[in-house]
């Protein structure tokens, strides 16, 4: 825990202050504009800080990123399902195997008993 803390002071910090610094040393307006038609007067367009564009690119991504790499993962996702789920059928066939054995082992030694001692006459 501890040196997971440090880690992550050790590239957090780092980070936070490249950000700031880039952030300020970045602070001029640009115009975002959607319309692939007009590029020099687009129908839709925002004005933004060029850090906000280029942090908000890094964001979407990132999100972008996760999300194929986890539907990348379905199938190793459904594999550990079908396999935890034959594990726990197995266990308790396990068991229900050896509660039987138990049964069994206590019929076989009762009946396999000596007879009671017969009273001479």
């Amino acid at each position: 825990m501890r040196f997971r803390r440090f880690l992550a002071g050790l590239i957090g910090i780092p980070l936070a202050l490249f950000i700031i610094v880039f952030a300020v040393a970045n602070r001029q307006s640009v115009t975002v504009g959607f319309d692939p038609f007009a590029p020099t007067t687009p129908a839709f367009s925002i004005d933004l800080p060029l850090f906000a564009v280029v942090l908000l690119s890094v964001m979407l991504g990132v999100l972008v990123g996760g999300i194929a790499s986890w539907a990348r993962q379905g199938k190793w996702r459904k594999e550990t399902r079908r396999r935890r789920i034959e594990a726990e059928r197995l266990e308790a066939e396990t068991e229900q195997a050896r509660r039987e054995a138990a049964a069994a082992r206590r019929q076989a030694a009762a009946t396999a008993a000596l007879p009671a001692p017969q009273k001479a006459a």
